[in-house]
């Protein structure tokens, strides 16, 4: 009997070890597979976040020599993909080339006898499609150039041609004797023309072009006297603003919306009187001018209103190429610039992100001309010793230290900002990648859910744990914890269509129940001390939370009741005017105060059953010595409950800043997602979180945009280890100290 015994009580040990041995094996296994996994995640944003920092590349891929001839080489470009570049002679020849190999792939001839040659070629947009031939006096010939893909024979091949889009005969310019500057820019429906000759006389026509097949009769023109040497004349890209430069540096500056009614709007210096100007271009959007001088100093001038609400010119920032250039190109598709010196170093810019991305010499020869192509990706250069054909890897210059976390001057604003913008309508604007308002929205959300969780949850815990009998704890803390399955999609869409408009109208008592509710229940507690014993007692031990339940509500009632008459009152019926006129706060619908609030909700069940079942895992001899020594009720709480609880209770606290700092679905809907930097309480916010959330689907795979996304998940979650680690070894030193009680 004894050894049958002594074989089962064996056989169950071993049964016992078996099952140990293999849970402690099992939840080993796990810890390693959810470690392996959170690396996984941080290598994973690391792959897709390191192209960013990858210097600038260029590499030379061909050079080839054209036949030399008589004929004056007047213009040249790329078309979109690099791949094939034209050139126009002065003779009217358009030549097709192949930069592979250097091969002229198709010829075009203008025919040209009546006028003599090619003087000047202009662009009428920015990549060159269509253009204006200066032609002898006063002359000019429209062209296009077209690329047409084909397949052939399983090939692709781009198929050249020449049109005229406002017919084969030239436009003849009336009151000038011989063009000497000609700018152009097509606009929407209209194409606006100045033409300068030597005696200063500047010619302004403006033609109807939506569905011309040839140009007629200007629908507006006028002739103006420049009075000066003009070396320089722009247009911007809408064909608003005009501006006549000389070598000097002074610069004129003209509103020519109107053709009729042409207003002077300013003359200013560009370069101090020493200096002269070598190159001065318009940079993508027209709103920003780039001037180099003979010092190889390039300065962007930026379009601003100023203290007069007028336009005018202002200095943003400059950039150093080390000698005078020889070209200066900027970008088809983004705010940057190429620039080649007399040393022959190319320099590659990027304006918004200040930087000089790239410098090293790169040209031989005499630089005639140069040329980038619209995606920026090659770099084209004319020089004494024939062509050159670079290759530029540059695919995210737009970041920076700077223009993630400082203030940066944009276009059209007075002063450096901190900004998110990462799309437009079009392509000319300036891209704003600024980190700072989202984080700043992220810590701000997660700032005010945690003033209304915290107290809520731990006070809670406290009682629950602490005061409370046990019957009512089974019943509250399982409510309290089941909100925290509730989804956060539900409470953003609840706080979002339904708690922000009532709190707009309800705003004084959502305020004043912050102070009342407090007051209220003090007020009630002393008032219960003065009831009658037996009253009191009637009321059995840890139940005397369900008497504030309907004091609460009466509170509650009681407030919204009268809130109406005291903002009628006191704020003249609108306490939000009020707030604006008195204090220049403006209110936003769905704002932090909504926003803590429902946050605060969520983040409650988290941290109160932490903490509850910290507090009530402190041991009863604990509690029982204290109070045997004599200590009260609320001096072992004080000193002996929360002590020993504190490591849970720091727990709690930090797993619910996670929860808040990570939240997306109610900052989504509850926030009106505004990417500013406010303090404020009624205004709104956007968390890092939520803009992923919001633009990650519609982002453009490995742009710089969908990249600066997955760098702020970058960020968000070292943060959040950051956090996490601060926070398990603040833990565990509160469990070394007070673990011993």
């Amino acid at each position: 009997m004894k050894n049958s015994i002594r074989k089962d009580n064996s056989w169950h040990q071993r049964k016992r070890a078996l099952i140990d041995n293999g849970a402690r094996y099992a939840i080993g296994l796990g810890g390693m597979g959810i470690i392996f996994a959170v690396v996984l995640i941080f290598f994973y944003l690391l792959w897709v976040v390191l192209p960013i920092f990858k210097p600038v590349e260029v590499q030379q891929q061909t050079r080839f020599e054209l036949p030399a001839g008589e004929a004056v080489n007047r213009y040249l470009v790329m078309e979109e993909g690099g791949e094939l570049a034209a050139r126009i002679l002065s003779t009217g020849e358009i030549q097709f080339i192949n930069l592979s190999d250097g091969q002229v792939i198709n010829q075009e001839f203008i025919d040209l006898p009546e006028y003599g040659s090619v003087l000047d070629v202009v662009e009428l947009d920015r990549e060159g499609r269509q253009l204006a031939l200066v032609l002898d006096n006063t002359r000019l010939l429209f062209i296009g150039l077209n690329y047409r893909v084909n397949f052939h024979e399983g090939k692709r091949e781009l198929i050249t041609s020449v049109d005229f889009p406002y017919g084969e005969e030239p436009l003849e310019l009336r009151y000038i004797d011989r063009i000497t500057r000609l700018a152009a820019q097509h606009a929407g429906d209209k194409l606006l023309l100045a033409a300068l000759d030597a005696d200063g006389e500047l010619l302004l026509q403006s033609y109807d072009v939506e569905e011309a097949d040839e140009l007629g009769e200007p629908i507006a023109e006028t002739l103006l006297n420049t009075a000066g040497h003009v070396d320089f004349l722009l247009f911007d890209t809408n064909a608003e603003w005009m501006y006549l430069a000389n070598r000097s540096g002074e610069v004129i500056h003209y509103r020519v919306s109107d053709l009729d009614e042409i207003e002077l709007m300013s003359r200013m210096r560009l370069l101090p009187p020493e200096r002269q100007l070598t190159h001065l271009t318009m940079l993508l959007g027209g709103v920003s001018m780039l001037a180099a001088d003979d010092q190889g100093k390039i300065t962007q001038w930026s379009l601003q209103r100023d203290d007069k609400n007028q336009y005018a010119l202002r200095e943003v920032r400059s950039f150093q190429s080390g000698s005078a250039l020889v070209s200066l190109l900027p970008e088809h598709r983004r705010k940057g610039m190429t620039a080649i010196n007399e040393k022959g170093e190319l320099l590659v810019f990027y304006t918004t992100s200040e930087r000089k991305l790239f410098e090293e010499k790169m040209i031989t020869g005499a630089v005639n001309r140069a040329v980038l192509s619209s995606r920026a990706d090659r770099l084209l250069v004319e020089t004494s010793q024939g062509y050159q054909l670079l290759h530029i890897e540059n695919d995210y210059p737009e970041l920076s230290w700077q223009a993630l976390w400082g203030k940066v001057m944009y276009e059209g604003y007075t002063e450096p900002q901190y900004l998110w913008q990462s799309s437009a309508a079009n392509n000319d604007f300036e891209p704003k990648f600024s980190l700072a308002p989202l984080a700043y929205g992220t810590l701000k959300a997660a700032f005010y859910a945690m003033i209304v969780a915290v107290p809520l949850a731990i006070m809670g815990a406290i009682y629950t744990a602490y005061f409370m009998s046990p019957k009512m704890r089974g019943w509250v803390k399982p409510s309290i914890e089941i909100m925290g399955a509730l989804p956060t999609a539900i409470l953003g869409f609840l706080a979002g269509l339904w708690f922000a408009p009532y709190v707009e109208e309800n705003l004084l008592a959502v305020l004043s129940l912050t102070f009342i509710f407090p007051v209220g229940l003090m007020l009630f507690a002393w008032c219960w001390t003065y009831l009658p014993v037996s009253v009191r007692h009637h009321i059995p031990e840890g139940w005397h939370a369900a008497v504030l339940i309907p004091v609460i509500i009466l509170i509650g009632w009681a407030t919204l009741l009268i809130s109406p008459y005291v903002e009628m009152l006191v704020f003249g019926g609108n306490i939000r005017g009020w707030m604006l006129h008195e204090f220049g706060i403006g209110y936003d619908q769905r704002n932090a105060l909504v926003v803590g609030i429902a946050m605060g909700l969520a983040v409650i069940p988290s941290i109160f059953s932490i903490s509850e079942d910290a507090i009530f895992s402190v041991p009863k001899h604990l509690i029982n010595g204290s109070l045997a020594l004599g200590a009260t009720t609320w001096q072992t709480l004080t000193r002996v409950v929360l002590l020993t609880a504190s490591p849970g209770i720091f727990s709690a606290v930090m797993i619910g800043l996670g929860r808040a700092v990570g939240e997306t679905m109610i900052v989504l809907m509850a926030t009106g997602n505004t990417p500013v930097m406010d303090e404020s309480l009624f205004q709104g916010m956007r968390t890092l979180s939520a803009n992923i959330a919001v633009e990650l689907p519609e982002s453009e795979l490995n742009s710089t945009h969908y990249r600066i996304l997955f760098l702020a998940a970058l960020v968000l979650f070292i943060v959040t280890f950051i956090f996490n680690t601060a926070a398990e070894v603040i833990r565990q030193r509160l469990r070394k100290r007070y673990g011993s009680l």
